[in-house]
């Protein structure tokens, strides 16, 4: 088969768009002289490898002749991939939300030759429908219009520019006299408690989102709210984890959660599922754990980390991106549907099982003769007679009275179908993984795995190794020896270089790795890609930081990312390395620059503090008294253990194994220099400010100490 440009790009995303008869070019000069050169206006298609829609989008309109025919010959076609241009998605996805109120993928822009944005929106079926203009009549209707009205365009396009300039710099409300205000913590809990859907979990309707950002600040704000505001904050985001971890979201048989539930139940999800998503719940989930002991909490984690350590990581360590949504029902189908790897009928269930085992499956997963998965969750249609795998008795022993059985013959039952449908399940066609490696979602998911290591008992070896081989990667394939990021890995490192959310992540993932192994290293290259993310991407004036470098090519404004979504912004969590920084390494500088970038944001955390609760929880680390804990001694592993079995979310973790790593943090720190050389009898002094209490020398007395 012919191929377009895009057989030369390294993206997924992009090679399965290289049969399309649509000419393609990737992003770049050559692209964007052939504009200017033809006058011609370019068509932007922005998605990634894993999106429904985008698949969709494909089919209908980029495999049409005609369509294809006519984008040739009136426009510059260009493909991007999000996952690796973040920052070209970012620009004109605040373009498509401006000017239509939403946003999504595919997203379609249509750009003049230099790069203004004219026309924009996400998807477009290839004829008119739903009384709206299709994709075919869409082009011919620009097309007509750029050759009869250019002037007119033109103007439109630099006042856009213009406005998405305007609508993208924060306000600059820093002065050096800004003080910390706890008052903004209560408004932000105030306005997610507003929005919070008590049956269910979750803070919106339909369709629903985890955002564990939301979850991160609720569980942080409940340590140090009044009581009724912190069992509240809690018990919101505990239920919001519960229901998630239930309903369709969740693969019960093989780990990992899906993109979002199309409804409020958490029941029927969109398939895709997502390392961000992963990295982010597993950290949730184990957060849920340390502040109620529940097992059902540290179950979910391990779903999580083992689908991720099974699935989603290469041969050397790293974590690859995405799955698909879609995928082929049967080997012999001709098309995908979305959901085909991961439903069941009430049929194949009963030929897979023992009809006592069938029976206690499909009550406890709700599955039914003509499938559980509503017609207003299903509108195509591709789920009929098909049901997502739902926990219908949380309380394992009701379901067990119904039946009259012993809860642990039920238990051993749901245990013994879920191991063989799973392994009827790995048969079944895969949905497409996107194996592009990303600095920043791979920083995510060190987080997981380190923080994990200790908090889960029985897994410190293995989770470890997950997090230090992913690390050591990226150290190694994707970080130059001036501490200088790349973007991707894919068949060798790609050419980006990293954005802002690639240092922040992947600093985040180095310090939790510090503080689980006690390794100089992690710190020091975490202090030195600071340093550089500092010099490339810090507003010195204003404070806080931009998603791009200065200099950054081919982009028509530069943005200052402060959301809190799907993926916490770069800011927020940046906030979060400053403070930590300025803990481990005694360096105030640091502390100073994370104030200045909370008065950065100011107007968004009084404004519209549901937008940034990871920026809420920074605020919260700034604002609390700073503590450490310092474990001295080369068999200190039990004291760890201790640390970590606690939610102590303002606690600093040092750890001190031998003189090598004492000597290096004593040159920073007067307390430790004075402590004595690490032993074989292990320490823990647990220090507020400057002032340690006496040493501690066994868990129990360790665990009283925290609990005070």
């Amino acid at each position: 088969m012919k191929t377009n440009r895009l057989s030369n790009e390294k993206s997924p995303y992009l090679l399965q768009h290289q049969y399309n008869p649509v000419d393609w070019y990737p992003w770049g000069d050559e692209a964007f002289q052939k504009a200017r050169t033809e006058n011609k206006l370019i068509f932007l298609s922005i998605g990634y490898s894993t999106c429904h829609w985008c698949h969709v989008m494909e089919r209908e309109s980029f495999e049409n002749e005609e369509i294809a025919a006519l984008l040739n010959a009136h426009f510059v076609a260009i493909k991007v991939d999000r996952e690796e241009r973040p920052d070209i998605d970012r620009v004109y996805m605040t373009f498509v939300q401006a000017t239509t109120g939403s946003g999504g993928w595919p997203m379609s822009v249509f750009l003049t030759p230099d790069l203004n944005p004219l026309l924009g929106g996400t998807y477009f079926p290839p004829v008119d429908k739903w009384g709206k203009p299709g994709f075919a009549t869409v082009l011919r209707r620009l097309a007509e219009a750029w050759q009869q009205d250019r002037g007119r365009l033109l103007a439109y396009s630099y006042e856009a520019a213009l406005n998405l300039q305007e609508y993208t710099i924060p306000p600059a409300t820093f002065s050096e006299s800004y003080p910390l205000q706890p008052a903004l913590l209560k408004a932000g809990f105030e306005q997610i408690a507003y929005h919070y859907e008590p049956e269910y979990g979750g803070f919106s309707q339909a369709p629903k989102f985890p955002r564990p950002v939301t979850l991160n600040f609720l569980f942080r704000h409940a340590k140090t709210a009044p009581l009724e505001t912190a069992n509240k904050a809690r018990s919101m985001a505990l239920n919001t984890l519960r229901q998630m971890a239930r309903g369709g979201m969740y693969d019960h048989l093989g780990g990992g959660f899906h993109r979002y539930s199309v409804d409020r139940f958490w029941h029927v999800p969109h398939f895709e599922k997502m390392l961000y998503d992963q990295a982010q719940l597993a950290c949730s989930y184990l957060e849920a754990y340390q502040i109620t002991g529940e097992p059902f909490y540290a179950d979910v984690a391990h779903g999580i980390l083992q689908y991720v350590q099974r699935d989603m990581t290469g041969p050397e360590g790293a974590f690859y991106s995405a799955e698909d949504a879609d995928s082929l029902p049967t080997r012999h189908a001709q098309e995908k549907s979305e959901g085909a790897f991961y439903v069941w009928t009430a049929g194949e269930i009963d030929r897979l099982l023992s009809p006592d085992d069938a029976l206690v499956f499909k009550k406890y997963y709700g599955v039914t003769r003509d499938g559980n998965c509503p017609q207003e969750s299903d509108p195509h249609g591709e789920l009929a007679g098909k049901n997502v795998l739902i926990v219908r008795y949380p309380d394992l022993s009701a379901l067990a009275d119904e039946l009259n059985r012993p809860v642990t013959e039920v238990e051993e039952s749901l245990n013994r179908s879920k191991a063989l449908l799973y392994q009827h399940r790995s048969q079944r066609p895969r949905p497409h993984c996107d194996d592009k490696i990303l600095t920043a979602w791979n920083g995510l998911m060190i987080s997981a795995f380190a923080r994990a290591a200790w908090i889960l008992p029985g897994h410190r070896e293995n989770y470890l190794a997950s997090a230090q081989k992913a690390a050591d990667f990226v150290l190694r394939e994707l970080c130059s020896d001036d501490y200088v990021l790349l973007r991707c890995y894919r068949n060798g490192p790609g050419s980006t270089r990293g954005f802002c959310d690639d240092y922040a992540f992947f600093i985040q993932g180095l310090l939790d790795l510090y503080e689980a192994t006690g390794s100089i290293h992690y710190l020091e290259t975490a202090q030195e890609l600071q340093d550089t993310q500092d010099r490339l991407f810090l507003d010195s004036k204003n404070g806080g930081y931009y998603s791009t470098e200065r200099d950054a090519p081919n982009l028509i404004l530069r943005v200052k990312d402060d959301y809190d979504g799907a993926e916490p912004s770069a800011n927020s969590v940046a906030l979060f390395n400053l403070l930590r920084l300025a803990r481990f390494l005694q360096h105030d500088h640091y502390r100073i620059q994370a104030e200045k970038a909370l008065g950065a944001f100011t107007t968004q955390l009084a404004r519209i503090p549901n937008a940034v609760p990871q920026m809420l929880a920074a605020l919260d680390l700034a604002l609390a008294e700073p503590s450490q804990i310092i474990l001295l001694g080369r068999n200190a592993e039990a004291l760890q253990e201790v640390v970590y079995r606690s939610f102590q979310p303002h606690l600093t973790i040092l750890p001190i194994q031998d003189e090598a790593q004492k000597e290096w943090l004593g040159a920073l720190h007067p307390i430790i220099r004075n402590l004595p050389d690490p032993g074989d009898i292990p320490a823990a002094y647990l220090c507020r400010g400057l002032a340690c209490l006496p040493p501690v020398h066994t868990p129990e007395a360790l665990a009283e100490l925290l609990s005070a």
